[in-house]
């Protein structure tokens, strides 16, 4: 297993043993219930789907009540997969919790969904510098000037920074450092920022550079 649900709590200062200001962002990470345990032979791959936050179980429809009663732990807010090469180690209804996991020092990758900020001009959302104030710029100071050619190319190019939605979308931050780990309540203490809101969902997942 390499990785667990959890859910952004908010941001703090840690003082770590040198004595300095460490700014932290609080995760509660798990427990996470294994749900089901999906195999090669059956499924085509190996991979463990898990389930975190609790949920009352009449406000989910009866195909996911049925599928989340075979672990016994009741009904659950969110549901994600991991894959993983070996699952027999693993059984349903067994519980993951962040110090099975992860421990101060590791390296993670945190993916959440940003803040949404709506319908954002070029300005806002780009950083654009707008246009002069004065030499005759008229009622059009915070536009995004020409957006293409005439002939050539005749169109707008794919990934033209425009005005549009901003934020409200799928972030991941990597190689993030684990400052503490504190598993009689379920909490990570991970170096810097995190995407999203409070109390929003984010995986967290044992980076790949190590």
């Amino acid at each position: 297993m390499n990785g667990l649900i959890g859910r952004k709590l908010g941001m703090m200062q840690f003082y770590n043993p040198e004595g300095n200001v460490v700014p932290v962002t609080v995760i509660e990470a798990g427990p996470c219930v294994i749900i089901q345990k999906k195999e090669t032979g059956r499924d085509g791959y190996n991979a463990l789907q898990v389930g975190f936050g609790s949920k009352k179980a009449q406000r989910t429809n009866k195909p996911a009540q049925g599928h989340m009663a075979k672990a016994g732990k009741g009904a659950f807010e969110v549901l994600k997969e991991f894959r993983i090469d070996d699952v027999s180690q693993y059984e349903v209804g067994q519980e993951i919790k962040a110090a099975d996991l992860f421990k101060a020092g590791d390296r993670i990758v945190v993916s959440g969904t940003s803040k949404g900020h709506g319908f954002s001009g070029v300005i806002k959302r780009w950083s654009f510098g707008g246009f002069p104030g004065s030499h005759g710029t008229h009622e059009y100071f915070r536009h995004g000037g020409s957006i293409g050619n005439r002939s050539y190319p005749g169109r707008v190019r794919k990934g033209k920074k425009m005005a549009g939605h901003w934020g409200d979308e799928q972030v991941s931050i990597q190689n993030i450092e684990v400052v503490d780990v504190r598993p009689e309540q379920n909490l990570m203490l991970v170096k810097g920022s995190v995407p999203g809101a409070k109390r929003g969902v984010v995986v967290i997942r044992q980076s790949a550079r190590g």
